[in-house]
């Protein structure tokens, strides 16, 4: 890689309801597609902060017990994702910000193969960190 190339990073929290069911967000721009709460990191921050700050805009809800647990490489995009299993205290109090339209709960067997597959490695985190790409 050289030193003007371009490489993005974002983290993404994996919140699970009662049911074990996974939370996903509707953008509001690009594809439209359903997605984990977070976001590409700014300038400065760590993935942890990004991580924080992002789930907060994108949830009005401060998470806890965020673990990482895997780093995806997206060759498509060129980027790395790390993947982090986290809480939220009220999933009731949810508020979206404008980035997004809708949220919903679902079974993971109904969430495409890259999402399942991070989910799944997430679920089953052993204490060592997957890293796989697609």
């Amino acid at each position: 890689m050289a030193f003007d190339d371009t490489f993005r990073l974002s983290s993404h929290a994996v919140i699970l309801n009662e049911n074990n069911e996974v939370l996903l967000l509707k953008a509001n721009y690009g594809s439209f597609s359903w997605g984990l709460p977070g976001g590409a990191l700014e300038v400065g921050e760590t993935i942890h902060e990004a991580l924080v700050r992002e789930c907060l805009e994108e949830l009005s809800q401060p998470i806890t017990a965020a673990t990482l647990t895997g780093v995806y490489y997206h060759k498509h995009y060129n980027s790395q994702a790390f993947i982090f299993r986290c809480s939220i205290s009220e999933i009731s109090k949810i508020t979206l910000s404008s980035e997004h339209s809708e949220y919903n709960f679902f079974p993971i067997s109904s969430l495409s193969e890259i999402q399942a597959i991070r989910v799944n490695d997430c679920l089953n985190f052993s204490g060592i960190v997957t890293s796989r790409k697609f």
